[in-house]
Order: C-alpha cells, then structure tokens, then sequence
C-alpha cells in the first residue's frame, strides 16, 4: 500500500505526518497552507499515481491521505473523479468546522471538530493499521491536541505551546524551495517533543533546549554557530539542485534563491563553492531582492536596471514592483526571467 500524505503547515498538521511517518513503510507527505496550494499539491499527487501506475505498480493500492486540511465541496468532487480515475481510495480526517457542508457529502470526509487533527488521525491509525498499541505516541499526541484546540487546564497545555512555537519558528529551510528538507527538519523537532514529554517540568526542559535541537539537526563534522551550520546545509542544498535554479541577466549565470533570507553568508559561500555562476539572487514574497557577486558583475548596475535598486558592485538590493508571488518554484522562477528579459530587452 502507497500512501500520499497531505497535510497543514503548522503543529498539528506535521504532528499526523510525525505518526504516519512511524506507522507506513511506503509513504509520499505533501504539505500546504489554506487557499489554492491544497488543489496544487493535490493534484502533484494524482500525477505521483500516474506516475507509479505508468512505470508498472498497478497492483499496488493507493490511498490519498488527507489531514488537518478541509476541502470546498468543489474540491471534493473534483479529488473523487481524480482519484476514480486513477483507482485510488481517499480518506480525510480533519476537526475544522468550515468542512461541515462538505463532510456531510462524502463517505471519506471524517470530521470531529472535537479534537485536533492529530489525535484523529492516531486514533484512525490504531483502529485501522494497529499502531501504537503500546501507548508510545499518546503523551506526545495528547500534548498536541492540548494546545491545537486550546485546552488551557490539560497538564500537556504549556508543553505543547512550546512545541507549537518551535514548529511556527523552524523557519531555516525554505519550504517552497525543499519542501522535502523542510519537513524533515519539523519532523525531527516534533520527535525531540516526543523524548521530552515525560520529563519533569517538560515545557522548560523543551525550550532550554530548542537552539541546540536544531543545530544537531544542522550539524554535519565539525560544530559551528547555528548559522554558520545552516547556511552550509542550505548552500550545499543549492549546489546540488543548482541547475533547476538557474536564471540568466545579461549574459551572465546566476542562481535565484526564494525567500532564503541571510544572503550576505549565502550568496557568497554558495558562489565560491559555484565559480561557475556569477550571481546570486535571493527574492521574498513582497518582491524585495537581494544581489552578491563575487567581482565577476557589477550587481549595483543589475539592481538598477531591473528594479530600482543599487548598493555595491558586490551586493546591492532592490525590489520588482510588479511581482507576482506564487508558492510554486518553478512559477516564481519563471516570472523572475522574464521580467529581466523585458528590463533588458
């Protein structure tokens, strides 16, 4: 069985993925905020079941798994005719009350807005796949479910506001860029919440130790500051993945980074480990732009050409008014071009 995990960005959300994670052995997690990512990443998931279908695991079953995420009745009907099409089940388990309406049409919709998203899905889990049927998860998931629906009084409530403030905070790996590196760093965190749980005074335990927590997950040979440790793990993310990044000014090679912040430690470790690249471009969701060169282009004149900016031959800044934000890489890449190729038409 294949399982296609979507799930929400926050504590909750990565706490179902943190128990299917334990549970399955084969499994694909997605991950989206509320809005159109959730048809977007979806629908990444019917084309990953094609996908498997094509290369010749027909047999295999297939099931999308949804969580802390509800659906529009729009979006139901098109995931049921999607997943028919491809013989996939679906199951969603959710506890948001905006999904009433469309719970109340599909067999697969579960909704308990009684609970969190994560005591559903482990709940679904022992009843269904046997899991945990030594309690080893139900401190951890009890905590989350403490704080995602706010019961102040529960003796987990403060350990999990810690953990919900160490989940919104991991913010060190770009999601759109490696979703993949991303969760897995949340994962982890959510793991060291599981160790910490039991002990006493729990909730400081947790967060005297959240700095270190991330650096061990940062942390490769030798011991560094946090930042130092994870602006090498995130160079080293783009230099291996640096040819889907590619974008070009003027002749010259350069690298567009999204919303990866740090830039002055980025751009210029990434470009001395890439003397094949001659600049380095970091854009956020507001369109504001960073530049670093290493004397190979006059970024100054770059950010003064294509928007407004300037600075230093070697790191200047500017912002694209126009720009269209999207939480798909390839979009925000593509944008980026061609707005340079009209600047310097």
């Amino acid at each position: 069985m294949y399982i296609y995990h979507l799930s929400h960005i926050d504590l909750d959300g990565y706490g179902c993925q943190y128990l299917t994670q334990n549970c399955f052995t084969h499994i694909q997690s997605y991950n989206a905020n509320y809005g159109p990512e959730v048809k977007a990443r979806l629908q990444e998931i019917i084309t990953a079941i094609k996908r498997e279908k094509f290369i010749g695991n027909s047999e295999v079953k297939h099931v999308v798994l949804i969580t802390d995420l509800n659906l529009t009745t729009k979006e139901a009907n098109w995931l049921e005719k999607e997943a028919m099409s491809v013989g996939a089940k679906i199951q969603l388990l959710d506890h948001h009350g905006s999904g009433e309406k469309t719970a109340e049409q599909f067999i697969w919709y579960k909704l308990d807005t009684t609970k969190c998203a994560t005591l559903i899905t482990y709940e679904w889990l022992k009843k269904h796949h046997g899991f945990d049927k030594s309690n080893y998860y139900s401190n951890i998931v009890k905590a989350i479910n403490a704080i995602d629906i706010w019961v102040s009084d529960d003796e987990f409530f403060e350990f999990g506001k810690v953990g919900l403030g160490m989940i919104s905070g991991a913010r060190e790996i770009n999601r759109t860029l490696f979703p993949r590196e991303d969760r897995a760093l949340k994962l982890s965190l959510i793991e060291s919440m599981r160790d910490h749980v039991n002990k006493e005074n729990a909730h400081i335990a947790l967060d005297d130790t959240i700095h270190q927590l991330k650096k061990d997950f940062f942390k490769q040979k030798e011991d560094n500051t946090k930042d130092n440790l994870v602006a090498l793990y995130v160079t080293q993310l783009l230099s291996l993945d640096k040819q889907r990044l590619i974008i070009e000014y003027r002749g010259y090679k350069g690298l567009l980074g999204y919303n990866l912040g740090n830039t002055s430690i980025l751009g210029n470790t990434f470009l001395i480990e890439n003397p094949d690249f001659d600049f380095y471009m970091d854009i956020n969701w507001r369109g504001n732009f960073s530049l670093r060169s290493n004397n190979k282009l006059d970024v100054s004149k770059m950010a003064s050409e294509i928007g407004n900016g300037g600075g230093h031959p070697n790191a200047s800044g500017g912002k694209i008014k126009e720009y269209k934000d999207s939480f798909v890489y390839s979009d925000i890449k593509n944008f980026v071009q061609n707005y340079i190729d009209e600047k310097t038409a």
